[in-house]
């Protein structure tokens, strides 16, 4: 005989289910549903400057993958990774390096480190429009610098071979700071046992970093990994302040390409079908980081 629910657990459950009711519309109204009507019109061709669009199947997808859509994606996918891997060397090697060096309980230290750090609650059109002054090849304050040296102008933004490491500058001076704070408060929460005991085994300070302190910063490495990774892939503020995609697209990332397809061209059905890959790419990635991670990342301490 099949048991029957009792009442009260009945109404606990409708209660409970109506407290996250507003957060699942929520999530439905504003996530769900815009990523299905992107998906959707990756399968049109809409044109914002026709009112009337129709479906034409997988037309988007072969201009994408097989059309000369294909040599464009290639590029940004290369310039977004070449940043993405700039940004998370920055904020992960530097961000440890500034927390080993300012790891330190005085004035003069928690001065250094609030400076180091400011810069991250500076607006990025702000900074960028500051380090285009910088950067300027006739006029910018680094030039400035070098000639004093007896070095000649450098192009940074008009170069091709220089304009996404001049990006580059900007996200590390706003970003470097963040890992320093984030692996301070870990090193914090490291029992002083392990190093009192790793001393009187004999290790050296460089022992005790490389076998006590990385290892244990581990989970905190993962977390500003990830969180990194998912930041500098959707960067765009910083590439449509300073160089709008150029030049020659040496600069033209993921989300700046569907920008300009979607703002510039008015086509909304390639946006979308980039919109849709970039998506899948950072999902897979992501997914994959995770589970490899979770063989090696240690959360003994």
């Amino acid at each position: 005989m099949k048991q029957r629910i009792p009442i009260q657990r009945r109404i606990r459950a409708g209660k409970d289910f109506a407290t996250v009711l507003p957060a699942l519309l929520f999530l439905g109204l504003f996530v769900y549903y815009p990523v299905v009507q992107v998906v959707r019109i990756s399968f049109t061709n809409w044109n914002l400057i026709n009112d009337n669009y129709s479906y034409v199947g997988l037309k988007n997808w072969v201009w994408l993958f097989q059309g000369s859509g294909t040599k464009y994606l290639i590029n940004s996918f290369k310039v977004t990774a070449l940043f993405t891997l700039g940004e998370l060397s920055i904020t992960i090697i530097g961000g440890m390096i500034f927390a080993v060096i300012l790891n330190r309980i005085t004035t003069s230290f928690s001065v250094m480190r609030a400076l180091i750090f400011l810069p991250k609650y500076i607006a990025m059109s702000s900074a960028a429009v500051v380090f285009i002054w910088i950067l300027n090849t006739q006029n910018g304050i680094l030039n400035f610098l070098l000639a004093q040296f007896g070095k000649a102008p450098v192009n940074w933004l008009g170069d091709k071979n220089r304009a996404l490491f001049s990006i580059l500058m900007l996200t590390g001076w706003r970003t470097v700071g963040y890992g320093m704070m984030i692996y301070i408060a870990a090193m914090r929460g490291i029992s002083k046992n392990y190093y009192e005991a790793a001393s009187i085994d004999g290790a050296t300070k460089w022992q005790q970093f490389t076998q006590i302190t990385i290892p244990i910063l581990s989970p905190t490495t993962l977390f500003l990994f990830v969180t990194t990774f998912i930041s500098a892939m959707k960067v765009f503020q910083s590439v449509d302040v300073m160089t709008a995609g150029g030049p020659y697209r040496s600069t033209e990332v993921i989300v700046y390409m569907i920008y300009k397809y979607a703002m510039e061209d008015f086509r909304m059905d390639r946006a979308s079908t980039i919109a849709v890959v970039f998506f899948l790419v950072l999902l897979a990635i992501t997914a994959a980081t995770m589970k490899i991670s979770n063989k090696r990342v240690n959360y003994d301490a």
